[in-house]
């Protein structure tokens, strides 16, 4: 999905605007881009989270969930 698909399903679910959705997702990406190079995780509440790696690399650790089959 693209950002301003993700804009626009954000600001229907929040009932705001798409620019605004989309700032939200930019401070999102920002932070999770600060945590990282200060070199900790970035949690995604409910997803998973970022870990630091070495040079530029990271990972995404996904959260276990205990639901399972199709969704």
């Amino acid at each position: 999905m693209k950002k301003s698909g993700l804009a626009n399903r954000l600001a229907k679910q929040a009932g705001v605007s798409t620019g605004e959705a989309a700032d939200q997702i930019d401070r999102v990406v920002n932070q999770i881009i600060s945590n990282l190079k200060k070199g900790q995780p970035a949690q995604l509440p409910g997803l998973g989270e970022f870990k630091p790696g070495s040079k530029w690399n990271f990972k995404f650790e996904r959260k276990a969930s205990g639901r399972r089959g199709k969704r």
